[in-house]
């Protein structure tokens, strides 16, 4: 019996107030391997876990509030599956955007407001 799936999780962001201290603080906490930080404003580093047996990810500083934690699920269109969430209940909050020469993105809240992630490509 298999418990496959056609839209996986396939990453994580971690976002909050000091994106530096969130970085020593999982690194030391579990052993990851953080990229550098990127020079945007969020101060992004990716972190690989996927040749480990668990997905990719970002610690990086929240945009504005005091930060959260967000998943991401594969979908092939981030649009459709909008459209899905929206007949099921959902709102979206963030429509697709596509990352210059990478991914796109989406984002929607669940019937209770908790946010998820879209990524394709």
């Amino acid at each position: 019996m298999g418990n496959a799936t056609s839209n996986p999780v396939i990453h994580f962001e971690i976002l909050g107030q000091d994106a530096g201290a969130l970085r020593r603080f999982y690194a030391d906490a579990f052993g990851w391997q953080l990229g550098p930080a990127d020079d945007g404003p969020m101060q992004y580093s990716m972190v690989h876990l996927k040749d480990r047996g668990g997905i990719d990810g970002g610690i990086g500083k929240a945009p504005q509030g005091p930060g959260h934690v967000t998943f991401y699920v594969g979908v092939e269109d981030p649009q459709a599956a909008l459209d899905q969430v929206e007949r099921l209940g959902g709102k979206t909050v963030q429509p697709p955007v596509q990352i210059p020469g990478g991914v796109t993105f989406a984002l929607f809240a669940d019937p209770e407001g908790h946010v998820v992630g879209l990524l394709a490509g």
